[in-house]
């Protein structure tokens, strides 16, 4: 049974950087597309970015492609978030998913796997 662990969340001006990272406790398939989503009070969950180990390619929502970068780490099984020029807008607890790669990794429906979630906070 695979366990994601996010953490690095916190309390950041507008403007600020943050970085969350997400380690996965063993390397499976279900997390051969690893994805951060974030979920801010009364919205849905929506897609941030997500990479596929197997390819090495990394997709972005518009709303973040520019300011956060996702990276790989294959000696930790983890996955980074580094989030630049953060917006009020941006507050949300940040949730780590995994999915095989053959599922639709934009759609939260498609994950099987989920971490608990570190929360962000971003102050105008």
């Amino acid at each position: 049974q695979v366990e994601l662990v996010e953490s690095g969340g916190g309390l950041v001006r507008a403007g600020g950087s943050l970085r969350l990272s997400c380690v996965a406790s063993v390397r499976t398939s279900k997390t051969d597309t690893t994805a951060w989503f974030r979920q801010a009070p009364g919205k849905e969950r929506e897609f941030v970015a997500a990479t596929t180990w197997s390819v090495a390619d990394t997709v972005y929502s518009d709303s973040v492609k520019g300011r956060f970068l996702m990276s790989r780490d294959y000696g930790m099984n983890a996955v980074h978030l580094q989030m630049n020029n953060l917006k009020p807008e941006d507050a949300a607890v940040y949730y780590c998913a995994g999915t095989p790669f053959t599922r639709d990794r934009y759609q939260a429906n498609d994950y099987v796997v989920w971490g608990r979630g570190t929360q962000v906070t971003v102050s105008s």
